[in-house]
């Protein structure tokens, strides 16, 4: 990736505006989850945006993360190593990406490879680890490690079955958000004008 100096103008209010985003607490939330996930494979990170960055940069934390969300022998990911060229990383990056998005997380809420990568947009990063979380507590296959209390839940379907005849019984009601002309009269009433 190419070096990248200092940002001036607008491009240092967007991306001051990005790094705000990022929240510490929920940086917290989601190393405890990941360790309590993934079991002893994966080292302590270090605290703060870039070392959290730097953990999960080369992709093999994420990796090892969305294969322990599916039975033993079964993970999308089949081959996770540790590299230092940058093109393997980011492919690691991609590999989880593609495999996040099979588990069920939506497109529009998953991070770019350079998001991570570059450390450009955490927050999204960290968005995007707290879907996968909320996902997996919703699953509820046995398979998530951990509190599930660390986050938010997520909507469940409450589908109602009606009979036809409560459908139709239904059509002849006036919601009294459409209002409603019973009573009415002019009675009363004037010409425009008049005392």
């Amino acid at each position: 990736m190419a070096n990248r100096g200092p940002a001036y103008g607008l491009s240092r209010e967007v991306q001051q505006k990005i790094d705000r985003q990022y929240d510490p607490e929920l940086e917290q939330v989601l190393v405890r989850w990941i360790l309590a996930q993934c079991g002893g494979d994966v080292a302590q990170p270090a605290p703060g945006r870039d070392g959290f960055q730097q953990w999960l940069k080369d992709g093999t934390v994420l990796c090892r993360l969305i294969n322990s969300l599916h039975p033993r022998g079964q993970g999308p990911v089949a081959k996770i190593q540790a590299s230092t060229m940058a093109f393997k990383q980011m492919e690691q990056i991609s590999q989880f990406l593609q495999a996040a998005e099979r588990y069920g997380i939506a497109a529009t809420d998953i991070f770019q490879t350079v998001d991570l990568w570059e450390g450009k947009n955490m927050a999204c990063v960290q968005r995007t680890l707290m879907n996968l979380g909320s996902l997996a507590v919703a699953k509820g296959d046995g398979l998530f490690v951990g509190d599930p209390n660390w986050f938010p839940k997520k909507s469940q379907e409450n589908r109602r079955i009606f009979s036809e005849d409560k459908l139709k019984e239904g059509q002849s009601v006036i919601g009294l958000q459409m209002g409603t002309n019973r009573g009415a009269s002019q009675a009363g009433m004037t010409g425009y004008g008049m005392p």
